[in-house]
C-alpha cells in the first residue's frame, strides 16, 4: 500500500497508541498519525523525546496528544494493567495501537549471543507487545474498528546468519500477528497486520549497517501510507496479513 493516498482527515477522533515514538519510525508515525486527526498516545523510555514529538505535534495544530513513559525492558503485567487503567480513564476506548518499540540487540553468531541480551530482545519485541496487546484488548473492542499494527522484518519472514535474537523475535512477532488475528476473525471488528518496513533511515538501521550511506536509504516518512491505511477506516476487514512498507 505504498501508493495509498490518505485524506486529511482519515483519522480525525481517533485515540492512536504508538510505542517506540521518541525516535525514528515511532516518532514519524505519531506525528503523521496526529497530521491526518489522530489523538495520539506517545509511548517511551525517554521522556525527552516523547516531550519533543508532542511539542512538534502541537506546533503543528495536531491534536493534543498525551505522553506515557515506560520502559518495555522492565515492565510486566502490572505495569501494562496500570496502562490500560490510566488510558480507560483518560480516553475510554482505543482505536489504534501500532507495536513499533524494539532492540536490535547484537549481530553476532548464536554461538556467541549473550543470554541477557537475547532475554531482553524477546522482553522488547515479543513480551511487552504481547502484554500490551493483552491488556488494551478490551479498550480496542470499544472502538467501532480497532487496529492493532505489529512491526516485522524481513529477517522474521526468512532467518539471515548473525541475526540472532532480533530475527527470531520478528518470526514471533508474525506468529503473535496471525494467532490473533485468527482468534478474533469473526468475532470482533478488530484487526491486527504486521508492517515489515524495510530499509529505512534510522538508528537501528544505522547500528544494523555502520558502513551503509544513510543518505541511500528511505525516509520514515516515505513508508507511512502503509501505517496510514492500516490504522484508517480503509483497511477494515483486512487482518492477518504482512505487509511491506516499499513494496
Amino acid at each position: 500500500m505504498g501508493d495509498y493516498k490518505a485524506p486529511r482527515d482519515l483519522l480525525k477522533d481517533k485515540v492512536i497508541l504508538v510505542t517506540g515514538a521518541g525516535d525514528g519510525i515511532g516518532r514519524v508515525a505519531a506525528k503523521t498519525f496526529a497530521a491526518h486527526g489522530a489523538t495520539v498516545i506517545l509511548l517511551g523510555r525517554t521522556t525527552p523525546k516523547l516531550e519533543v514529538v508532542y511539542d512538534e505535534i502541537e506546533k503543528a495544530g495536531g491534536p493534543q496528544p498525551a505522553i506515557f513513559p515506560m520502559d518495555l525492558s522492565d515492565a510486566r503485567s502490572e505495569t501494562f494493567e496500570q496502562f490500560a487503567e490510566a488510558v480507560e480513564q483518560e480516553f475510554g476506548r482505543l482505536d489504534g495501537l501500532l507495536h513499533n518499540a524494539g532492540l536490535l540487540g547484537q549481530r553476532t553468531p548464536i554461538a556467541n549471543y549473550h543470554f541477557g541480551t537475547w532475554e531482553q530482545v524477546m522482553q522488547v519485541n515479543v513480551n511487552a507487545a504481547f502484554g500490551l496487546t493483552k491488556t488494551l484488548l478490551p479498550l480496542l473492542e470499544k472502538s467501532q474498528a480497532g487496529s492493532i499494527v505489529f512491526t516485522g522484518s524481513g529477517v522474521g519472514l526468512k532467518g539471515r546468519a548473525y541475526w540472532g535474537a532480533y530475527s527470531v523475535s520478528k518470526f514471533a512477532t508474525e506468529g503473535l500477528m496471525q494467532v490473533l488475528a485468527d482468534e478474533l476473525d469473526g468475532v470482533s471488528e478488530v484487526r491486527a497486520n504486521s508492517i515489515n518496513p524495510g530499509a529505512t533511515r534510522t538508528n537501528m538501521r544505522a547500528a544494523a549497517y555502520p558502513a551503509e550511506n544513510p543518505n541511500t536509504v528511505t525516509t520514515p516518512k516515505d513508508i507511512m501510507p502503509t501505517y496510514l491505511y492500516l490504522m484508517g477506516d480503509d483497511s477494515r476487514g483486512v487482518s492477518g496479513r504482512q505487509f511491506n512498507a516499499q513494496g
